[in-house]
């Protein structure tokens, strides 16, 4: 079965694809081992994964970006900061292949930490080969020697990093972790990025085979979802829910997730890309360290989603933040989905303030789909994906241009805007100008006001939908021609 012709031109098939690819093939009742062999060939299939593991703060997240090449895994200079496992594609000398960051390994922990441990384990089983990072400077540790016997039960290939050697002086240290049993010890300095290089050479040879790197991103691709909310509200729970599994570490410390992480779930019969992000405190300015960057992490996963899942806890009463997140996404553009969590804790009294309380504090998203959930038992996920392709269908809502000017007309002469100052402005023209969310521009004799754009809005809504996205509407005023002289 050839799919080099067919397949080739568009990139490498992500994990999504390649199983939905081979899903199809077994129906067809091909030799599933041929057409593996066949995608490998044309440059396709699962990418490698590489876990990165080591006791906290020896400098995992560092040397995770200085192999992607850009700051993208939450640094702190103190211990603790990564706490869930986090998936990066990377590439060196062609080959592209998954890079696993992951919390400090410790021994003997209770709590959270126990959590962060159990998910570092997790990515060395999940792995195909593994780089160990210890702190030269400190040399091995009882911590170390633990994690040494976690890795030869795992029987996974490690590639041993000493990380912070900065010159020549430190490559003695270096030359120590040979007691650890693991081989070579590669010198490396994480921060300036000395050693990294001979580093992942040797990564290379211990990975299989990866499909070549391809440049261009693959079309289509499962939907991107992010869930916000401020912290504590259950986001990663839900994730752990609709996952099937403890995918991300869960606490009732507030502030858990630093690092947004990327899942691929399949739900109500699609892929989709979940991304759990650090919840959103009072301000961005007022926070510090670990928890500043994963505020600006988590405006960027934002940026990079097509719909949000906001989560907002149903048995509190509504805050500022749960405002001002709900705001974040509206002005991002997204196609947005409001999910009230620990809705099983809600007795009549509580139901009924809450519903006061979004009339008055939610006003601005009416148009979002509302889903009535509990992270904890699964209550009512199933409606979960109905609402987020309801939400996207309005993201991607396109109105033909005379349908719209038609629409336009009716508008204006049943409801004309007010006077003002003896003059009565007209909308002369109406153009969509795109999409993701839906753009419109009108083209007037003079300035609409505020409360006329919404009048406006809220009509669009009620013709054509729009349900689950925010609507852009910008207005031109046509200039005056002057006299010819």
């Amino acid at each position: 079965m050839d799919t080099t012709d067919e397949y080739g031109e568009h990139g490498a098939l992500g994990d999504a694809e390649y199983a939905e690819f081979m899903e199809l093939a077994a129906e067809e009742g091909f030799d599933l081992e041929e057409v593996a062999d066949d995608l490998a060939a044309a440059g396709h299939g699962p990418l490698p994964v590489l876990a990165v593991v080591g006791r906290p703060n020896v400098g995992k997240s560092t040397l995770v970006n200085r192999i992607i090449g850009r700051r993208e895994a939450v640094v702190e200079d103190r211990p603790g900061v990564t706490r869930d496992r986090v998936t990066y594609e990377a590439h060196w000398n062609g080959r592209r292949f998954k890079i696993v960051d992951t919390g400090g390994w410790e021994q003997d922990v209770l709590g959270i930490d126990a959590s962060v441990a159990a998910q570092a384990e997790f990515a060395i089983e999940a792995a195909d080969a593994v780089v160990f990072v210890v702190d030269s400077t400190v040399g091995a540790t009882d911590t170390d020697e633990a994690v040494v016997k976690l890795l030869r039960r795992a029987g996974k290939p490690v590639v041993l990093c000493a990380n912070k050697v900065d010159g020549p002086s430190g490559e003695a240290d270096a030359a120590m972790l040979w007691s650890l049993g693991l081989g070579e010890p590669y010198p490396v300095s994480s921060l300036h990025g000395r050693g990294t290089g001979d580093l992942l050479d040797a990564v290379l040879e211990v990975l299989p085979q990866a499909p070549a790197q391809t440049f261009g991103e693959a079309l289509g691709g499962p939907r991107r979802v992010a869930l916000i909310g401020r912290p504590n509200v259950g986001k990663s729970s839900l994730l752990n829910k609709v996952a099937g599994e403890e995918r991300v570490v869960v606490n009732e410390l507030a502030g858990t997730t630093r690092d947004p992480v990327d899942e691929l779930i399949q739900l109500g019969g699609k892929t989709w890309k979940f991304v759990d992000t650090a919840g959103i405190r009072r301000r961005v300015h007022l926070t510090e360290g670990a928890d500043y960057y994963a505020s600006l992490r988590t405006a960027a996963a934002l940026e990079k989603a097509e719909v949000a899942v906001i989560l907002v806890d149903a048995s509190e009463t509504l805050s500022v933040q749960d405002t001002r997140i709900v705001s974040m996404a509206v002005d991002a553009g997204r196609a947005c989905v409001i999910a009230y969590n620990k809705w099983d804790q809600l007795d009549e009294e509580r139901r009924y303030y809450l519903e006061r309380e979004i009339e008055q504090d939610l006003v601005q998203v009416q148009w979002a789909p509302r889903v009535n959930v509990s992270a904890l038992t699964g209550r009512h996920m199933e409606k979960l994906v109905p609402a987020i392709e309801t939400a996207l269908a309005g993201w991607e809502t396109r109105i033909p241009t005379g349908r719209l000017n038609a629409f336009l007309g009716e508008l204006v002469a049943a409801h004309p805007h007010p006077i003002r100052g003896g003059k009565q402005p007209r909308i002369l023209f109406g153009t969509q100008a795109g999409t993701k969310p839906p753009r419109f521009v009108l083209f007037a004799s003079g300035f609409l006001e505020a409360g006329y754009r919404r009048f406006i809005e809220r009509r669009l809504r009620e013709e054509f939908g729009f349900e689950g996205t925010p609507i852009q509407i910008s207005v031109r005023v046509r200039e005056k021609r002057g006299r010819k002289k």
